[in-house]
């Protein structure tokens, strides 16, 4: 890499939120409840699916990876923001905004594909009950997962070597929260035509190979609860794939909202943006554990298991104290 490719800048400035000073506090105290929620809710889904042996199923193997997935997303970018927001410093060194950028591609895209694998899951469910476990087996569950790891670091990988090759000169100040590849290839005073080039051809199709599949699958489950429509198909599909829909239509919504209908990045992007960083990793356990039958049993009886272990410890210390 020759010098005309090395960045000048050492650092980088992000503006964060844009908010009045004296609202700071408020939006730091619902922001950290709001993580808090987050790393929490996702960490019981994925303690649930672990010690319930009823959730060892392809749906909650995937379900747990998403919850992984949506835990690691908001912590990319949300600790930073709040740090920014209770030391009112703005600056990020360059490697952390780059290491930034990089994993939130990373996390964004994983999510990306794991909605496209549960899809995947809900169809032959639904249209394949009879061979479910014999299509679903194991094997595939663990390729699945691991194909979305390795195209998701792939893909992040390529647009953070793009990006590196570039060179940053005066303009350091991010208008955002975190280090967003779009608004970084703005401060650019390099040539960005090839990062662009990228980002229209396999950025979108890496968008849009998913999302084809979940249409696919939904349409397929579709056109078959309508050839032979009855009250228990309609219900069955609406218990299994309510939650799974309700959270797509919620992440697609949003995604689309800031890359594709947004003309600059003012307050009304990053307030999308805040959506599916935010508040849907915090949302999708509610989702998930409200209208799952599964998890809200499971969610019982460790509650369950819990309240016995106190009464015989209490039992127990009763016990020793009345010797």
């Amino acid at each position: 890499m020759g010098p005309e490719n090395q960045s000048s800048v050492s650092e980088f400035l992000l503006l964060g939120l844009p908010m009045q000073p004296g609202q700071q506090r408020g939006f730091f105290t619902l922001f950290l409840g709001m993580y808090l929620t987050t790393v929490l809710g996702n960490l019981l889904i994925i303690l649930l699916i672990r010690l319930d042996s009823r959730l060892h199923m392809p749906m909650y193997f995937f379900l747990s990876h998403l919850a992984f997935s949506d835990i690691s997303l908001s912590s990319v970018t949300v600790p930073k923001m709040l740090m920014n927001m209770q030391t009112r410093q703005q600056s990020i060194p360059y490697v952390g905004c780059i290491a930034q950028m990089y994993f939130f591609i990373l996390f964004g895209g994983l999510d990306n594909f794991l909605l496209a694998v549960m899809a995947y899951d809900r169809y032959v469910a639904i249209c394949h009950p009879l061979h479910y476990t014999t299509i679903m087996r194991e094997g595939l569950c663990v390729l699945l997962v691991a194909g979305s790891w390795i195209l998701s670091c792939a893909h992040a990988l390529l647009h953070t070597l793009l990006l590196v090759r570039l060179s940053f000169c005066a303009d350091n100040t991010i208008s955002h929260f975190f280090c967003d590849l779009a608004v970084l290839l703005k401060l650019s005073c390099s040539d960005t035509s090839l990062n662009e080039l990228v980002i229209s051809t396999e950025g979108v199709m890496f968008i849009f190979l998913p999302l084809g599949t979940i249409l696919a699958s939904y349409v397929r489950i579709g056109t078959i609860i309508l050839k032979v429509p009855s009250a228990e198909r309609l219900f069955k599909a609406f218990s299994t794939c309510g939650s799974h829909l309700f959270v797509v239509s919620l992440y697609y919504g949003t995604l689309v909202g800031v890359y594709f209908f947004s003309s600059s990045w003012d307050s009304k992007d990053i307030t999308a943006s805040v959506m599916y960083t935010v508040v849907t990793p915090m949302l999708n356990p509610f989702i998930y554990s409200l209208r799952n039958r599964d998890i809200k049993q499971a969610l019982e009886m460790c509650v369950n298991r819990v309240n016995c272990f106190k009464w015989q410890s209490l039992n127990s210390l009763i016990a020793v104290r009345s010797k």
